[in-house]
């Protein structure tokens, strides 16, 4: 029959419950045991796994070791931070290369590849508000498209716009996480590489040369620039003395210098509107390269080379393309938008400018170009969404947010808002908006806030269906003007 052990006297039930309690320890720390990897992001509606919270990134220091085009890049990059919160363990963006090994303030850390992001587990925990490096030893692969590196004829450049920086280095790759940069780069010797920024050195030993340049401005990860093969630089000055350096093909100086020539003069145009250019230099970086676009890099703007010797379009066409880029540097990268989502306040003011400048040379009327743009608003915020309200992109198509309604159809909100308060005001606002949000991110309601001040009258009620209803609303001073249901 069963023992029975009958009544056991009072510490003898203390030992149990103590047995009881040791023995679900191991149970107690399963169950707030961390949950396992996953990519996070800082909720962009956009790209919601874009950026990482607990911390911001002040400074990157990126090492490139190159070889060619056609093969990764050996590479390191040093992320400081500065944490928000405690870091028991913390996500980075990156994709397309193999992670070597991990560092977190010199000791080496744990990591896990999950999807797009790099989870890294330090050694130690990261305090709450601490300064702390990441060092990463990775590869960066130029194969496989989709952003990021853009191969060349004879080498490699950068296109990191919308959700791709994070395919060449690790980083938070968020526009509203700006930071300094220090690029380094190794090539073999015959090889010119330019990177944004200002150079500070190049060595030769050997076969091969390191390049190093920094960058006097913080700067979004998509508007990072490298660019590797056979170039030649062009230097010259622009309006009070600012240094220029252009890169183009060695072969095909000739042909293009004509058009870096153009810099100087589209430089101070922009300056006449919107004051001093932000940065430390400027350039063109003309490659040969098929992307189908061209892109407001900071310091260096990257454009195809043949869209300026096929002669398919007229000059004063071409330049106005060139004011589109250079105006970023005030709009894009200088005020750089916080979200996403905020992408037209870059694209509207390029493309006023862009349009201005083609009343000017080309002698096709900004008003002209306006209503036109009206008669296919609603159009357009039927195919991406009002201009402050993109439509989220489907999964592979990121730069689908890069639609009509973010050009034409932004710098339709800029020319009723200009209808509505007047030349003069919205010029003042223009040359207030660049100088007092330079090297910040900003957001729409920022933009909002600062045209009621210029106006001196709250604006929010009249915008507010500029930017986010999907029925385009009146012109002002344009009663005659309709929108079609026509496809363009």
């Amino acid at each position: 029959m069963p023992h029975s052990p009958g009544a056991r006297p009072p510490q003898h039930r203390r030992r149990l419950r103590r047995a009881a309690l040791a023995a679900a320890v191991p149970l107690l720390l399963l169950t707030a045991a961390a949950p396992p990897p996953a990519p996070l992001g800082i909720g962009d509606r956009l790209f919601p796994y874009l950026g990482n919270p607990g911390y911001h990134v002040t400074d990157y220091a990126l090492t490139f070791d190159y070889r060619g085009n056609d093969r990764p890049l050996e590479a390191v990059t040093t992320i400081e931070a500065r944490s928000t919160e405690r870091l028991d363990r913390f996500n980075l963006d990156f994709a397309r290369g193999t992670v070597r090994s991990v560092e977190v303030n010199g000791a080496r850390a744990a990591f896990s590849p999950v999807e797009e992001d790099l989870v890294v587990t330090p050694a130690h925990p990261v305090p709450r508000r601490t300064p702390f490096t990441v060092t990463v030893h990775h590869t960066s692969d130029p194969r496989g498209g989709d952003g990021g590196w853009v191969t060349t004829k004879d080498g490699l450049v950068m296109a990191n716009q919308a959700d791709a920086a994070h395919r060449v280095f690790p980083s938070s790759d968020h526009p509203s996480e700006k930071a300094d940069f220090t690029f380094r780069i190794r090539a073999p010797k015959d090889l010119t590489v330019v990177a944004n920024g200002v150079a500070a050195g190049r060595t030769t030993r050997g076969a091969t040369s390191t390049w190093t340049y920094r960058t006097r401005h913080p700067m979004a990860t998509e508007l990072a620039q490298v660019s590797i093969g056979r170039s030649a630089i062009l230097e010259s000055t622009g309006p009070h003395g600012l240094p220029l350096r252009s890169v183009v093909p060695v072969g095909r100086r000739d042909g293009l210098a004509p058009w870096v020539a153009k810099t100087p003069e589209h430089l101070a145009w922009l300056e006449r509107r919107l004051g001093r250019y932000p940065f430390e230099n400027y350039g063109v970086l003309l490659a040969e390269a098929t992307t189908g676009f061209e892109l407001e890099t900071q310091t260096l703007s990257l454009f195809e080379a043949d869209l300026f010797t096929k002669r398919s379009f007229p000059a004063w066409y071409l330049e106005s393309v060139m004011v589109h880029e250079l105006a970023h540097q005030w709009f894009g990268d200088s005020v750089t938008p916080r979200t996403w989502g905020d992408l037209w306040l870059n694209e509207a003011h390029a493309t006023w400018y862009e349009s201005e400048y083609a009343e000017s040379k080309g002698g096709r009327k900004l008003a002209d170009r306006m209503r036109r743009a009206y008669e296919y608003s609603d159009l357009m915020r039927a195919d991406a969404g009002p201009p402050a309200a993109l439509k989220q992109p489907a999964p592979g198509k990121k730069v689908a947010i890069f639609r009509p309604v973010v050009y034409d159809g932004g710098a339709l909100v800029l020319y009723a808002l200009r209808e509505k308060i007047g030349a003069r005001a919205f010029e003042e606002l223009e040359r207030a908006w660049v100088d007092r949000y330079a090297d910040r991110t900003v957001t729409t309601a920022d933009f909002v806030a600062l045209a009621s001040k210029a106006a001196h009258r709250d604006l929010a009620g009249f915008l507010r269906p500029w930017l986010y209803d999907t029925a385009t609303p009146p012109m002002p001073n344009h009663p005659d003007w309709k929108a079609t249901g026509k496809p363009a």
